[in-house]
């Protein structure tokens, strides 16, 4: 129940145009430091799991790792592995929603 409302949540803040995706322009929203949340398949390759989750650290980037590709993907409607958010909001409530 809160995975399908976390993946509802994320499916209109990418109607909301408050989502970054793809792996090169995560990281360098990252590095900007422009995103407060990043979405990262559970079953996305090893290297690309190292370099977000690095960068994340690095950062102080929270990072949730609690879905699969097919999931994410299906959420926002295209096939993405790596989600950022964008906005402090929607950021703060999926955070809530990660924490129950």
């Amino acid at each position: 129940m809160i995975k399908q409302k976390l993946l509802n949540i994320l499916g209109l803040a990418k109607r909301a145009g408050k989502l970054v995706t793809g792996e090169e322009l995560v990281v360098r929203a990252i590095q900007n430091q422009t995103v407060q949340l990043v979405f990262l398949a559970s079953d996305a390759s090893s290297n690309l799991t190292k370099k977000v989750n690095n960068k994340s650290n690095t950062y102080q980037i929270k990072i949730s790792q609690d879905f699969t590709q097919n999931e994410l993907s299906q959420a926002i409607g295209s096939d993405r592995k790596v989600i950022a958010v964008a906005d402090e909001g929607f950021a703060k409530k999926m955070e809530k929603l990660l924490m129950q």
